[in-house]
């Protein structure tokens, strides 16, 4: 891999996909270019949610040297997957940083930056507030399952939560009511079709 294709693929996350072998939906190509603060992900079964939350932790243990990415899921088989999603991805590309650790559960790079996945519960989660990234797979009932468990708000900078729609109205319950889409520090909300 050429330097330059490398700083094509920092600023262009999709680039990160495409050499992955993934071809991102437009909605997929929006999250993973926007990368606002917050994220709802509400989409239908099986449409990329936890892929697009792969590649978007890639990407930050990639190109955010010294980050901390969490992965988080309401159990440990389920964040258990997506780490294993995240690094299968990671497996694939050329030119990245080395592994200096890797586990089932975790791993660090030559850069500095690690990737953990966990099960959300306040004791498993305690102790992580200064995460870069924190993920939120299989949300549909309950954003809080990690996120408010991990600290104050303003001590993570970014945080995506993968939901699945479950019907006309239903809200996850942690979701602010007022403000649903936008950036900053609203949750920006993308839906798949």
């Amino acid at each position: 891999m050429t330097m330059g294709s490398d700083i094509a693929r920092a600023l262009d996350p999709v680039l990160l996909a495409a050499d992955v072998g993934i071809t991102c939906d437009p909605w997929q190509a929006e999250v993973l270019r926007l990368q606002p603060r917050r994220t709802l992900l509400l989409c239908s079964r099986q449409s990329g949610k936890s892929t697009v939350s792969s590649l978007l932790a890639l990407h930050t243990a990639l190109y955010c040297s010294g980050a901390l990415v969490l992965l988080v899921s309401p159990s440990l088989r389920q964040s258990g997957e997506l780490f294993r999603t995240t690094m299968g991805f990671f497996a694939k590309l050329e030119g990245v940083p080395e592994l200096t650790m890797e586990s089932k559960l975790r791993a660090q790079l030559a850069n500095g930056s690690r990737i953990i996945s966990l099960p959300g519960s306040e004791k498993t989660t305690r102790g992580f507030s200064k995460a870069t990234l924190i993920v939120v797979d299989e949300a549909a009932r309950d954003l809080t399952v990690g996120v408010e468990r991990l600290g104050p708000e303003p001590m993570h900078r970014r945080a995506v939560a993968a939901a699945v729609a479950e019907g006309h109205g239903q809200r996850p319950r942690g979701l602010p009511s007022g403000s649903e889409t936008g950036r900053g520090s609203s949750p920006a909300r993308i839906t798949s079709p």
